[in-house]
């Protein structure tokens, strides 16, 4: 490799002063150069491929350029890592390198990851969190910006989560709009689920379908419970439903896995979706693809969550505050229209 280009190479191939080119490439408004140096000085610096010196930038600056990404699970799961990629592509935009740690879900470890970041005089923390929850964070002094990441800190950080409420609301209108009224719910949410340290968005995700449901005058016509939605779960509930109400039309299933179990039950009894019933669910897992006919879902936005917590944390434009982000709706073909004749 050869030397690395410094601020004197460019000043002697603009044929101007370092302080000249000191002034141009910090972009220093009252520097009062004419616009034929500060050419000359961009063009020269294009040349070199001059980039400045980390370390000295952060001297001069009081910042290191630095941000921490702090997650539980993110960076190994398949299903949110689209957050880091929407982040990084923004802390490139605003020419940051970013530093990631993974604690799972233990406090000590995210204590010690925060520590670290701290030492190495981060410009600001996010904190991505792979099921949106509310955690208690270690002491970060106030002059370090916080942004949490599909999630929410005890002592209300920043933070960006998805619009859960909206998406509900959007999926049980589907069913509704397309004429379906005997609806069932496949792992309607315990209540243990509405304990914000152990989901933050669930309860405005069933908020969201029971209003529809009930500005239609309807209720769930089946529901089952569960915790953990897995496929054997959706398997399982949608049997259960079916053995007691056959005459159930359509199913929100709260998640893709639990979908993917309906998919098989409905299968098994020699029905089809959605020429005998149709689904609609959440998340858009990459399964949702897969499933003959397309599932119809609701897209938790990761990639969109990261990026805006990213600008929140590095454009003075952006305002620190609690923003949801609209879940896209994937329209495909687990839905079909029914007429009054279905319901007879």
């Amino acid at each position: 490799m050869g030397k690395r280009i410094t601020l004197p190479d460019v000043a002697e191939l603009a044929g101007v002063s370092k302080t000249a080119v000191s002034l141009v490439l910090n972009e220093r408004p009252d520097s009062r150069l004419s616009q034929a140096v500060v050419d000359r000085v961009r063009t020269a610096a294009a040349t070199l491929d001059y980039r400045p010196n980390p370390a000295a930038r952060s001297l001069r600056m009081g910042k290191t350029q630095i941000v921490g990404f702090i997650s539980d699970d993110v960076a190994i799961t398949r299903y949110a890592s689209a957050m880091i990629r929407g982040a990084l592509d923004v802390a490139l935009q605003y020419e940051h390198t970013v530093l990631i740690a993974e604690t799972g879900s233990d406090p000590g470890r995210r204590e010690q990851a925060v520590q670290a970041m701290l030492d190495r005089q981060t410009d600001g923390l996010v904190f991505g969190l792979m099921g949106a929850k509310v955690i208690d964070l270690p002491a970060i002094p106030d002059d370090v910006p916080v942004v949490m990441l599909n999630g929410s800190s005890s002592v209300e950080h920043a933070s960006v989560t998805p619009a859960e409420f909206d998406a509900g609301a959007a999926m049980a209108e589907l069913l509704v709009g397309a004429g379906h009224r005997r609806i069932g719910i496949v792992g309607y949410p315990p209540p243990v689920l509405f304990d914000p340290q152990v989901s933050l968005t669930i309860a405005d995700r069933l908020a969201g379908i029971l209003t529809v449901l009930d500005h239609a005058g309807l209720t769930p016509t089946a529901k089952v419970e569960h915790r953990h939605w897995e496929p054997s779960n959706g398997y399982t509930a949608t049997h259960q439903i079916l053995d007691s109400h056959r005459e159930v039309s359509g199913l929100i299933c709260m998640n893709d896995r639990l979908s993917f179990g309906a998919y098989q039950a409905i299968q098994e009894r020699g029905l089809q979706v959605p020429g005998d019933i149709s689904i609609v669910s959440f998340d858009d897992d990459e399964l949702a693809s897969y499933l003959r006919p397309q599932l119809t879902t609701a897209r938790i936005p990761y990639e969109e969550m990261g990026r805006q917590a990213m600008a929140m944390l590095l454009d003075p434009a952006v305002p620190s505050r609690q923003i949801k982000v609209p879940m896209p709706i994937q329209h495909r073909g687990s839905v079909r229209e029914i007429s009054r004749i279905d319901h007879e």
